[in-house]
């Protein structure tokens, strides 16, 4: 590959818009293990939040992922590859960053949670309403102070 080829590739993996339009790769070879990634990433994804037993292993993937990103930009960088493995490699690395933005917008929060909280804190504020109005509060107060 041509050292302009070369710079051509890696201006094309690191552009702002890069995985606009981009594909999930179906599977990936990562650490030397096969991942079905797409079904991985759309698994996940289709929930809107990390459930918090799934958290690890959305952390570990995007670990690993990151590191195969870094690996196959490096063998682009500085490999001795022919023009038709670097455009796979560049077209593997876009397809991995769009897993990763994926990824990366889903919600640390598990919503269940999020829900039974905001219930608790909503009967809170019923409760001292109902006694403000029913003029208890004072009431409890005053055989609290007793």
């Amino acid at each position: 590959m041509q050292e302009y080829e070369r710079k051509q590739l890696l201006e094309r993996v690191e552009r702002e818009g890069a995985t606009v339009g981009a594909d999930i790769p179906e599977t990936i070879a990562v650490q030397g293990e096969e991942i079905d990634l797409r079904t991985f990433v759309f698994e996940i994804k289709r929930r809107e939040t990390v459930p918090s037993g799934e958290r690890d292993r959305v952390e570990q993937a995007k670990r690993n992922l990151r590191r195969e990103r870094r690996e196959r930009l490096e063998r682009i960088e500085e490999g001795a590859i022919s023009r038709e493995q670097g455009e796979a490699l560049a077209g593997s690395i876009i397809g991995i960053d769009r897993a990763l933005n994926a990824l990366e917008s889903l919600g640390p929060t598990d919503l269940e949670r999020e829900q039974q909280v905001q219930q608790a804190q909503d009967r809170k504020r019923w409760m001292s309403f109902l006694k403000k109005a029913l003029g208890r509060e004072d009431d409890a107060s005053a055989r609290r102070g007793r």
